[in-house]
């Protein structure tokens, strides 16, 4: 581990500690204007990474709770080194009392993400990755399981919110898996998957920090992504990108070919 992940580590906790638990169902809630929940704990964990990430390295932080404005030119004034943070994936659970939800920070280069760290503070397990180094949890090697050879045994993550609807309903219909799960935070479903508590996962259109950590741990992990629309997830605009994803990369395939049949 180098010393970079190890206090990106040590900072997630920390605020995890200070200001998400305290604040687990005891905090208010408002809506932004796409409809999504934010909290006062969403904002004060986003402004303690800020601060604390850039002691550790002065680049720029894009955080989730930010305008459009602010996130394209942060991304702009990113490209040698960019932090990418969800100071809490997963809102609407940590406000209902579910408790599945995260924290997630990201450090980006040209694009593409080189340390990921992923932090569940209810469950206090921490996944991380930096690339060509490996996915863990808590120093335990990723994936903890073996997954199954045949995709119709495979248990799916589906967000059938974001994805077409003939597609929603063709996969209602025939239930080519299976057992299928949404658990509402993606940044902790893409790890998850890599420590394959789940086995494939399909996603109409994740946000960037919904992504960045998450899927840099399932690659680490020899899990395999792709896009919906059949292209290199990397491609493209950052913003928002569909998810066809396996823990193994015989499974990524037969899942890919059930969707394009």
């Amino acid at each position: 581990m180098s010393p970079t992940l190890a206090a990106v580590i040590e900072a997630v906790r920390a605020v995890g500690r200070d200001e998400v638990m305290p604040r687990y169902l005891k905090v208010a809630h408002a809506r932004k204007d796409d409809g999504s929940l934010f909290t006062e704990a969403d904002l004060a964990a986003q402004k303690a990474l800020i601060e604390r990430l850039q002691a550790i390295a002065p680049y720029p932080v894009l955080g989730e709770e930010m305008d459009d404005a602010a996130h394209k030119r942060l991304w702009d004034e990113g490209s040698d080194g960019l932090w990418c943070v969800d100071p809490i994936d997963g809102t609407t659970n940590f406000v209902s009392g579910m408790p599945f939800f995260a924290m997630s920070i990201a450090l980006m280069k040209q694009g593409r993400p080189v340390l990921g760290v992923v932090y569940d503070p209810q469950a206090d397990e921490c996944f991380y990755a930096e690339t060509g180094a490996g996915a863990f949890v808590d120093g335990d090697r990723l994936p903890l399981k073996t997954a199954p050879e045949r995709f119709e045994r495979s248990i799916a993550g589906v967000d059938f919110k974001r994805i077409p609807r003939a597609l929603a309903g063709r996969l209602a219909a025939e239930h080519p898996y299976s057992s299928q799960r949404n658990l509402g935070a993606s940044t902790l479903d893409w790890c998850y998957l890599a420590a394959g508590r789940l086995h494939v996962y399909l996603h109409g259109g994740q946000k960037l920090w919904d992504y960045a950590a998450g899927v840099l741990i399932l690659e680490e992990a020899g899990g395999r992504v792709t896009c919906l629309e059949g292209g290199d997830f990397w491609s493209g605009e950052p913003w928002t990108r569909s998810a066809v994803a396996g823990v193994t990369p015989g499974l990524h395939e037969q899942w890919r070919a059930w969707l394009a049949a």
